[in-house]
């Protein structure tokens, strides 16, 4: 029997053929794993999100990059695509093409069955050791559902859930707001979803 062997892809040669190819792709020890397609709830949600946070920063410090700005988590060498990113004050990127972002302050990630254990879990736990970043949101798409993890001075993170679309998420830093009810405009849920458990 035949043995796949696993050829050791470096970051160099990984950013090469990212910015090379047509579909997107992560990294992460010497690995590179292909990104799926997102679904219509998935992607009218995540532009209700950056067109929100976009208008409220407009005129002021800070800019939204929605679904193509990698980051790079600089302790665990992973890059990844967040759904939202937001960088207060000068956005540093990796090198000259200006395509990877070093210093997000904010990241959100939109939920999706197939992705979700790995959001959630690993991928979470990475971006939560890059030191500029202050806030972390994971938003449901088959339910009304942000969770808002908060960097606490002691370097913890704290939980904040909201459940109803009558409620607002105050990002503190970056002094914005999220109407669960913007964020969930045009988006029909069915009512006998139930979370899994």
């Amino acid at each position: 029997m035949s043995q796949q062997i696993k050829t050791f892809i470096s970051p160099q040669e990984y950013l090469r053929l990212e910015r090379q190819s047509e579909h997107k792709s992560e990294y992460l020890n010497g690995e590179i794993f292909a990104m799926t397609g997102a679904s219509r709830k998935h992607n009218l949600i995540t532009i209700n999100i950056s067109s929100s946070l976009h208008s409220q920063l407009t005129g002021r410090p800070g800019e939204v990059y929605a679904v193509d700005m990698r980051v790079k988590v600089r302790a665990t060498g992973l890059y990844t695509y967040p759904d939202v990113a937001v960088v207060c004050g000068e956005p540093l990127f990796e090198d000259v093409f200006v395509d990877t972002l070093l210093n997000p302050t904010v990241l959100i990630e939109v939920l999706s069955q197939s992705t979700e254990r790995y959001d959630r879990i690993a991928k979470s736990s990475y971006c939560r050791t890059i030191d500029s970043l202050a806030e972390h949101l994971l938003v449901a798409q088959d339910e009304v559902r942000l969770e808002r993890y908060v960097k606490q001075s002691n370097g913890q993170w704290s939980l904040i859930e909201y459940a109803t679309r009558d409620e607002i998420a105050q990002l503190d830093s970056i002094d914005c707001s999220l109407k669960l009810s913007e964020i969930y405009d045009k988006i029909v849920l069915d009512p006998n979803h139930r979370a899994a458990g």
